[in-house]
């Protein structure tokens, strides 16, 4: 396939994170097409719970747990920061290709995911055999102040002993002026909005959007919320490039990786 007949030609996106989630997507945007720049809208801070982090984190390295679950990349980073490691006999379950990428640069085996058939948390706890065999499990799972607790519920439900830790905070990240001049002049025509979060700090930011950008929302709860926060889709913009440019991203990264 030609450069000019591929589906995001023409396309100069703004990938609202960085890190592994940010270099998964903006390389499946630039196999269709479009020039990228990363620009992340949302970080990460430190967790209110930071007392209970660091006694879990403590335990996590003497072995104490059976497993360990994530739905978030980010909780590798936050395994770096406090220089803790993952006990050899503790098993790491998890939900999402950028997670499950990050444990293993980490230098960890992951040992459950999802099928490809239903890539989500309750995915995750329906192909988990080790969960249903009556026998309690210790399980840590950590997770951002913004994620539903699915997981913890789930094995929760059949009788594990689970210590649920929110191991970070996300937070918005104002963009630099450049960027700013690059959406508002139409430099940047399309804006991929990715969880419900980004697109509040897409609807504060960036008020007045030329009339052909694409605000692409990847899924109907981050639609409705970006909506919601005041941010107006512009009649002018490409039908056919949004479709395009959301299915490209869906194809790359799991709804669970979405999540902020």
């Amino acid at each position: 396939m030609s450069i000019e007949q591929k589906p995001l030609t023409g396309l100069r996106v703004l990938v609202p994170r960085g890190g592994t989630w940010g270099e998964i997507v903006a390389q499946a945007l630039r196999e269709q097409g479009a020039n990228t720049v990363i620009a992340p809208l949302v970080d990460f801070a430190h967790t209110s719970e930071e007392d209970r982090l660091i006694e879990a984190l403590r335990r996590l390295e003497d072995g104490y747990y059976d497993w360990i679950t994530a739905t978030s990349a980010t909780v590798v980073d936050v395994l770096a920061h406090h220089k803790a490691k993952i006990h050899e006999r503790t098993r790491v379950a998890v939900v999402g290709e950028a997670t499950e990428q990050a444990f293993i640069e980490a230098g960890y085996q992951v040992s459950r995911t999802p099928d490809e058939s239903n890539i989500t948390t309750e995915g995750l706890l329906q192909v988990w055999p080790e969960i249903d065999t009556g026998e309690v499990l210790k399980v840590l799972t950590l997770r951002s102040d913004v994620a539903k607790p699915v997981l913890t519920s789930g094995l929760i439900d059949r009788g594990h002993d689970v210590t649920q830790v929110v191991a970070f905070r996300t937070i918005g990240v104002p963009v630099s002026a450049h960027i700013r001049e690059d959406v508002e002049s139409g430099r940047i025509n399309a804006l991929l909005v990715a969880s419900a979060r980004i697109g509040k700090e897409v609807a504060a930011q960036f008020p007045v959007l030329p009339q052909d950008t694409i605000v692409a929302c990847v899924g109907p709860h981050t639609h409705e919320e970006t909506v919601a926060a005041g941010l107006k889709h512009n009649s002018g913009a490409s039908l056919e490039q949004k479709r395009a440019l959301i299915e490209t991203v869906e194809s790359a990264i799991d709804q669970s990786d979405m999540l902020d």
